[in-house]
């Protein structure tokens, strides 16, 4: 009973600890004031305002644009990655599995210093493209490594089976094998989504001049003095994360029980 008590008390304190900062910034971005400390009533002004100004609007839209655009490529790659690595020998199963953790593993500072210097070393000019072309790179294997599990969960003799009957391979593939492993697929999407949505340390190094996101954006205005906007606009960001967590979650928890 004490032994509860304690464990429950714990757990409170770890998640007042994780999101007291979060409900605070929640709190004060319906705040009427500018002022941090004092609470002068409840307003929707700074979510009117964030619409209305320029800049986030901009930057809302290379969001949004790249983590659609991200997704969709690194969902396709990682899909067709997940697929021929299953089919590899054990050894090179288990080499290149250690090589796809790799990037999820490495500080997003050394994945975004790396994907810089080599888009200058191409010549290639930094901004929209080398910024999606790095959303791709480490979207890619967190595709890998949803689909991987219902690809171990697949009958191997499913496909071969459907080759029997007469279906042709690639009937066979886009009709028996992607339907049974979608569920990782689109767990595979919208993670590589969120992810996209609210990187900052990849996208800094990797945006150039002109092109900027929702993260880099509330990083300068933070730089020249914390507006309640940001707050409004910190605040959109964690519901819209939290809302596809929750999502992908959902769905991990259903192919588990399956």
């Amino acid at each position: 009973m004490v032994k509860d008590i304690f464990n429950r008390i714990y757990l409170f304190l770890i998640f007042v600890f994780l999101y007291a900062p979060i409900a605070v910034l929640i709190i004060f971005s319906f705040n009427n004031s500018k002022s941090r400390a004092n609470w002068n009533g409840f307003t929707l002004k700074w979510y009117l305002q964030l619409f209305k100004d320029p800049d986030i609007k901009k930057a809302l839209y290379y969001t949004v644009i790249i983590a659609i655009i991200s997704s969709i490529i690194s969902t396709i790659i990682g899909t067709a990655a997940a697929i021929g690595i299953h089919n590899m020998s054990k050894w090179k199963k288990t080499l290149v599995m250690n090589i796809t953790y790799l990037p999820i593993l490495n500080p997003d500072i050394v994945t975004g210093i790396s994907l810089m210097i080599l888009f200058i070393f191409f010549k290639v000019r930094l901004g929209f493209v080398s910024m999606l072309l790095a959303h791709i790179t480490f979207n890619i294997p967190y595709v890998i490594l949803s689909v991987m599990p219902k690809l171990k969960q697949l009958n191997k003799h499913l496909y071969e089976a459907a080759l029997d009957l007469g279906a042709t391979p690639a009937y066979a593939f886009f009709k028996v094998i992607i339907p049974e492993i979608m569920p990782g697929i689109i767990t595979g999407a919208l993670l590589a989504f969120t992810l996209s949505l609210d990187d900052f340390v990849i996208s800094f190094f990797t945006a150039g001049s002109g092109v900027t996101n929702l993260s880099i954006t509330i990083y300068s205005m933070a730089r020249r003095g914390v507006n309640p906007t940001i707050n409004a606009l910190s605040t959109l960001m964690f519901l819209c994360v939290l809302i596809l967590l929750f999502i992908v979650n959902k769905r991990t928890s259903k192919d588990a029980n399956e």
